[in-house]
């Protein structure tokens, strides 16, 4: 197996390699490049399977590499490398593509790896990457990727209705009438949520969209109506913080 590492700094690349080589042996051969124009040339000629990109290099950042090749021959998996950056971190999370922050320790990297092998040619790395584009240059969020089956649904915030814990796994209702089920529990999508305030957890098993409730009703002491009918908890505990977040909506 190939990869590359793509990294205007050559201290940077260096602990990478040395990371790599001690940590992931299913990697026989790896290359480098200083600017993402050089690294492509590589791909082009090696055809990696990983490719460790930087995102802030002179020149061109690593989110324009779909400016220069195909996006039907994206045959390798990204894993981005990036100084801490709690804007960047949520632009991967919501985009499903893995990262390295800087500076790179060995667990992560064994474990990107491992992953990427994992999900090898079938991860649709051209279409996350849009989307990780798209979130760069708005400064904003405004979809979450949810992976179903053998694709990835790129769901805007607003056509999701709420999302409901079922064991290890999470149920999303969209306004579509659909229902997806995740391969994530629901602390998952709290925790990359959490700064997203159209989504509120009335209660453990519920995660919910604001702007989608119909109705509130006082009585059994107390649930909401979602949009598609869904009748959601409000726990105890939060009944009060609940009411007066809704009143101000």
């Amino acid at each position: 197996m190939k990869a590359i590492i793509i990294d205007d700094e050559k201290r940077a690349r260096n602990l990478l390699h040395i990371l790599i080589e001690e940590n992931c042996p299913k990697i026989t051969q790896i290359f480098e490049a200083g600017n993402l124009l050089d690294g492509l040339a590589i791909i082009k000629e090696e055809e990696p399977n990983i490719v460790f990109l930087d995102i802030e290099m002179p020149q061109h950042s690593g989110l324009e590499i779909l400016n220069f090749i195909d996006k039907d021959v994206t045959g390798f998996e990204i894993i981005f490398t990036t100084a801490y950056s709690d804007y960047a971190i949520q632009a991967f999370q919501l985009s499903a593509i893995d990262y390295l922050l800087k500076p790179v320790r060995p667990n992560q990297v064994k474990k990107a790896v491992d992953k990427a092998v994992s999900i090898m040619g079938r991860s649709q790395i051209s279409i996350k990457l849009e989307a990780l584009k798209d979130s760069f240059n708005k400064k904003s969020f405004q979809k979450i990727a949810l992976p179903v089956s053998n694709s990835i649904k790129f769901m805007p915030f607003e056509q999701i209705i709420l999302f409901e814990a079922d064991g290890m796994y999470t149920k999303v209702y969209t306004t579509d009438g659909k229902e997806l089920l995740i391969v994530k529990p629901l602390k998952h999508f709290v925790t990359l949520l959490e700064k997203q305030h159209i989504f509120y957890r009335p209660h453990r098993s519920y995660f919910i969209n604001l702007n989608a409730i119909k109705e509130y009703i006082k009585s059994d002491g107390g649930y909401v109506v979602m949009d598609n009918g869904k009748t959601v908890s409000i726990s105890r505990e939060k009944k009060e913080e609940f009411i007066a977040l809704v009143t101000n909506l």
